[in-house]
Order: C-alpha cells, then sequence, then structure tokens
C-alpha cells in the first residue's frame, strides 16, 4: 500500500521500523493499528467447555488512513462485531473471517469507515482451544469440581481472545469473568483474595504485556500468602504443601531486586496447577503458572521459581519484539536464574546447578540440527520456521552471557545488565537492539571483552563456541570418580555415597549413567536408593529415562507416572525412548490411550508427533 506523502517523517520511519520487524505468526497489521487496552466479558460454560462473551479493545492508530482492523483468532466463533462512533454509540461493523491455517488460525478483518477508538468482538471459543484445557471433577485432586486453565505461549492466546497475538505489541488489560458456583476465577493480572465473585471475578493488569501472558485458571482454588507481595494459589489438597515449598519466594524477590532494580509488577504471585500443565513454569506476571512437579518436599527444585520469577524483568519486563528473538527472554532468563540461586543458596549449589545445565546443553547437540542451534537469525523476521531450538536457547543463551561477565566483572556487567532492563522497560526488543545496545555500552570501550567474530559466532553459528569456559563443580568431580568406578564394577553400591547427596547431583548422576548402566545395575540403583519410587520428579524422570533404555521393567511406577504428570519435559522424552523399543512399543501406545486425556492439548500435540513417526 502506498504511503501518502503527507505522512510525517517520524511515522513514516516507525512504519519501515515496524514493517522490519514483522512478526510472520501474526496476521496483524501492528504499522497501522495498535490495541492500547483490552476488556474480557466473558462467561466459562464447563458443560460445553466453552467460553464466551466479547473482548472490547481501545485502539491506537498510526497509520491515519488505514480503514481495516486485523486480529489473530484461532477456531473462535464470531457472532458480531460492533465500533464505537464519534456520537457514542455502538453499532454494528462488517467482518470476514481468513481461511484457516493450520499453524496461524484466521485473520479476522473487521471493515471500517473510520477509525473507531473501541472495537468489540463478540464471540466463543471452541471446545479443542488449543490454549485451553477443561478438567472433569475426576481429573482433579478432590474429585468434585471441574477445573479449567490456559497456556497462551507462543500463540495460542488467539483460540480464547481475537487479540494482536504478537509479542511486539503491548496493552493493559481488566476483565470481568462469570463462573460456576463454587469455583475461583484467578488471572494474570490483580487477584483480589477476599472476592467471592458475585458479579463476576474482576480484574485489572495496570501494566502493559504482550498477549502471550494472558492467562485464567478456574477451578476449586484456595490461596496462601507467603509474605507482603507474594502468595500461592493451589487445589485445596495441594496447598499446604505447595505454601511450604515456596516459603522462600520473598528472599528470591529480594535477591533479584538486589541485583537488577526494582520489582515493577506490585505482586508476585503464583498458582499451582494440576499435574497436565504442559510446561515447569508459566510467567505469566502477577501470577506465575507453576507444575506441581516442583514440589519435591525440601525445596530442591525451587529454582524453577527463581527462574519464571526471573522473568519478571526478562520476557515481561523487556520481552522478544517475535518469537525469533526467544532468546531475549529465556537466554537472559536462565543467566538470571543462576545468580538468583547463588544468590540464595550460595556458590557450590548454583555452580552444580550451572554445570548440569551446561552438560545438558552439550548432549543435546546430536539431537539439533546445526541450523536450529543458533540464538539468531539474520534479516527479516520473514520465515516463522527459521527459529532456534526452544530448548537450546536457554541455556546458550545464559552462557554467552555469563562469558561476558567472566570477562567484564560483575562489578561492570551487572550494571550494564540492569541498564538493559531500565532502558527498555515495557518495550519489545529485537536481538539487533540488544547487539546496538552492547557495543554501546560495553564493546566499543572494552572491545577485548569479545571481538566481532566471536559475538557472530555466538550469535548466529551453531554449538557452543570453543572459547566457552565450562563450569566445573568439585562436588560433582567427586562424584563422576564414585559413578565411573561402580559403572566398572569396581565399587560395590554399598559404597556409592547417594544418600548424600542432593537433586542435583542424582540428576547429573543419572545423566551420565543413561545409555551406559544395564539392567542389573538400574535394578540395583533401584533397590538400594528407591528411585523408581522417588518423590523428586527430576529423579525420577531420569531414572525412568535411564531403565527403559537399560531394559530394566518400570513399567508399574512409570505407568503411574505417566497417567498422572502431563509436563512435556517428562513425558515426551519417555514415549520417545518407549517407542524406540520394540518391546515396549504396544505397552506405550496403550498407556497413552489411556492417559492422553489427561494432557493439556499442548501436550498432547507433542506426543502424537512422536506417535505419528512410527
Amino acid at each position: 500500500m502506498p504511503i501518502k506523502k503527507t505522512m510525517s517523517a517520524i511515522v513514516l520511519s516507525a512504519l519501515m521500523s515496524l514493517a522490519a520487524h514483522a512478526d510472520p505468526l501474526s496476521y496483524a497489521r501492528y504499522d497501522q493499528v495498535r490495541t492500547s487496552d483490552l476488556y474480557l466479558d466473558l462467561k466459562a460454560d464447563f458443560g460445553h467447555k466453552t467460553l464466551g462473551g466479547y473482548a472490547e479493545l481501545t485502539l491506537n492508530w498510526i497509520d491515519k488512513s488505514a480503514r481495516t482492523l486485523v486480529l489473530d483468532t484461532n477456531e473462535l466463533s464470531i457472532s458480531k462485531v460492533q465500533v464505537l462512533n464519534p456520537a457514542g454509540r455502538w453499532v454494528a461493523a462488517s467482518f470476514m473471517l481468513d481461511k484457516l491455517d493450520v499453524e496461524k488460525g484466521r485473520a479476522l478483518r473487521i471493515a471500517l469507515p473510520f477509525q473507531p477508538q473501541k472495537v468489540r468482538v463478540y464471540y466463543r471459543t471452541a471446545p479443542s482451544a488449543a490454549a485451553l484445557q477443561w478438567m472433569l471433577p475426576e481429573q482433579t485432586m478432590s474429585g468434585k469440581r471441574p477445573f479449567m486453565f490456559s497456556q497462551s505461549q507462543d500463540i495460542n492466546a488467539r483460540s480464547w481472545a481475537p487479540v494482536q497475538d504478537t509479542p511486539a505489541v503491548r496493552f493493559t488489560y481488566s476483565a470481568r469473568i462469570d463462573a460456576p458456583a463454587g469455583l475461583r476465577v484467578v488471572m494474570s493480572a490483580e487477584n483480589d483474595q477476599n472476592a467471592t465473585g458475585a458479579g463476576g471475578w474482576k480484574f485489572k493488569m495496570a501494566q502493559p504485556i504482550p498477549s502471550y501472558l494472558l492467562a485464567i485458571a478456574i477451578g476449586e482454588i484456595e490461596v496462601r500468602n507467603l509474605g507482603p507481595r507474594s502468595a500461592v494459589y493451589a487445589e485445596p489438597a495441594r496447598i499446604e504443601a505447595a505454601a511450604a515449598e515456596l516459603a522462600d519466594t520473598e528472599k528470591m524477590i529480594a535477591a533479584a531486586e538486589g541485583l537488577y532494580g526494582p520489582y515493577r509488577w506490585d505482586r508476585y504471585d503464583m498458582i499451582v496447577l494440576p499435574p497436565s500443565f504442559p510446561f515447569g513454569g508459566m510467567e505469566n506476571p502477577r501470577l506465575t503458572f507453576v507444575t506441581p512437579t516442583m514440589i519435591a518436599g525440601d525445596k530442591s527444585l525451587v529454582d524453577l521459581i527463581a527462574h519464571e520469577l526471573a522473568h519478571s524483568w526478562s520476557g515481561n519486563l523487556v520481552t522478544n519484539a517475535s518469537w525469533k528473538h526467544m532468546w531475549l527472554n529465556e537466554g537472559f532468563t536462565t543467566y538470571v536464574t543462576t545468580r538468583i540461586v547463588e544468590k540464595l543458596y550460595g556458590e557450590e549449589i548454583a555452580e552444580m546447578n550451572l554445570q548440569v545445565e551446561q552438560e545438558e546443553a552439550m548432549s543435546s547437540l546430536a539431537n539439533i540440527p546445526a541450523a536450529k542451534q543458533v540464538l539468531a537469525t539474520r534479516g527479516a523476521d520473514n520465515d516463522p520456521k527459521a527459529y532456534s531450538d526452544g530448548g537450546l536457547i536457554y541455556p546458550k543463551g545464559a552462557w554467552f552471557l555469563r562469558t561476558l561477565e567472566q570477562r567484564a566483572g560483575r562489578d561492570v556487567f551487572d550494571p550494564f545488565l540492569r541498564g538493559w532492563f531500565d532502558s527498555h522497560a515495557f518495550k519489545s526488543a529485537t536481538t539487533d537492539e540488544f547487539i546496538d545496545y552492547l557495543k554501546k555500552n560495553l564493546l566499543d570501550a572494552h572491545p577485548e571483552y569479545m571481538a566481532q567474530a566471536e559475538l557472530d559466532e555466538w550469535l548466529y553459528a551453531p554449538g557452543i563456541p570453543a572459547s566457552a569456559k565450562h563450569a566445573v563443580s568439585p562436588r560433582l568431580a567427586t562424584l563422576d570418580a564414585q559413578r565411573t568406578a561402580w559403572l566398572k564394577g569396581e565399587l560395590p553400591i554399598a559404597e556409592l555415597n547417594g544418600k548424600n547427596w542432593v537433586a542435583l547431583e542424582w540428576m547429573h548422576f543419572l545423566n551420565d549413567i543413561n545409555g551406559k548402566a544395564n539392567a542389573a545395575q538400574m535394578a540395583e540403583l533401584d533397590q538400594v536408593f528407591g528411585l523408581a519410587k522417588s518423590g523428586n520428579n527430576e529423579i525420577a524422570f531420569r531414572f525412568y529415562l535411564g531403565s527403559v533404555r537399560a531394559g530394566y521393567n518400570v513399567r508399574e511406577p512409570l505407568n503411574t507416572f505417566l497417567m498422572s504428570v502431563g509436563r512435556q519435559k517428562f513425558v515426551v522424552p519417555l514415549y520417545t525412548a518407549l517407542l524406540k523399543n520394540p518391546a515396549d512399543k504396544d505397552w506405550a501406545k496403550a498407556v497413552y490411550a489411556k492417559a492422553r486425556s489427561h494432557y493439556h492439548p499442548v501436550t498432547q500435540a507433542s506426543v502424537d508427533k512422536q506417535f505419528k513417526k512410527q
């Protein structure tokens, strides 16, 4: 579309910049108009597994000649669209839905005779909405009432709200949600602990967020305060265990603030969801969504909370402008997580955590195509497939930042990183913008910290650069000597110091024996240390994985695990390993046939892919 010559140079520059950073996973023309605020008025219908009502979008028009609003949708049934006219009345607007794209859904195109400040879209979600899991009462802890929760990242917000579904657009939001009596509604917004739901559950998010941080949960939910600005929500039968496990939350907030400046989201609350939640955690602002698999009873897995909290700076405060730049969210957050863990639990624990993280990154390279091992790709964001592997960018991005920290020293690097967060607060950023900031604020004055060739290698080349310094934990080195001797049969199981190991040591040990230990050795470990029944899900998962590969029969506890845990990190590798073993293939199919309905749609899609490969 030609740009009118009367358009100011400033607006023209902004349009060119936005076009260069266009998100290929969104239909939205956010170079023309942007959502500044969203209001949702919805009713939850558990019988039909739908949310229905309307979304009201407040708009900021950039291109004064534009007369079309394009929103992202997926499986939404649109009944009508209204616009607020200059006289203050809501009037009908014509609209159309594009042909379905399997990945992106459908563009909702609203034709406008003028540029309204507000638009309302009346709609209903589909029972199969990609973001929403509707759980039957028997799938919850009490067995009495149903439960529903969302997972909007990456582009699933469009399956439960018509929005500009791209991290490039940030907006404030509020909502009113009707839900059945006896159920509490919570959202990634200000949650009133004393609310009763009379007249609907009401929410307000005053800080602007991208659409992937829209979140909702409805169910039998209780709350416990952890401190003056933190609380945990969970099902009644899990609330006390959750509160005990998360008791250090206030200390974590203070530790992060000491490093990177004030927490800007008022409160840091969490909800421990049912086990079918597909991820370890989701950093929804003001209400982090957490898997119950992190509850080990000894706080040994709370680095997951440190990670989600760290997103309050890297990701939520400064957001990747499109998913091509996801390392700006996850690599930064993984780096910050280690710094928080070190401040709370000491250098020894942080060093072990870092070594395990780096070792798992190195071992993952064999299964990742070289093109997917990069942190970023050059050029415009015109290829939705040109993204790095979602798992590798976490440790590789953190490793890159740690390399800069080691060379510059923390006295220099910490203010540098805090400056990035401060200068880009509540904005969406690209890799090029970070490189520009890095050079202007660090490398131009100190080119000895990292040459251009090495910088390019970290960002655009596969693998981990040879210059990377690997973390070495003395405690894990001692463990390695024992492990090697035990594998060779030179050290009896009675002399293996496993009863004194912390979770990180067991994770390291089990990672290293996977594919090396035989069935008899796995059985011996199980007999002495009871690993098949470990209450630590990270340990149990690694033990099951190694057992399947070794041919040690753990079907009974593994069946229980796969039926009760829906975290992708666990179930996808386990099904993949089972399917590779002819003796386990039919059993895996039978288990999945029973377990599938217990998983979130995101997990179902990932496991389905593994079965289709067979």
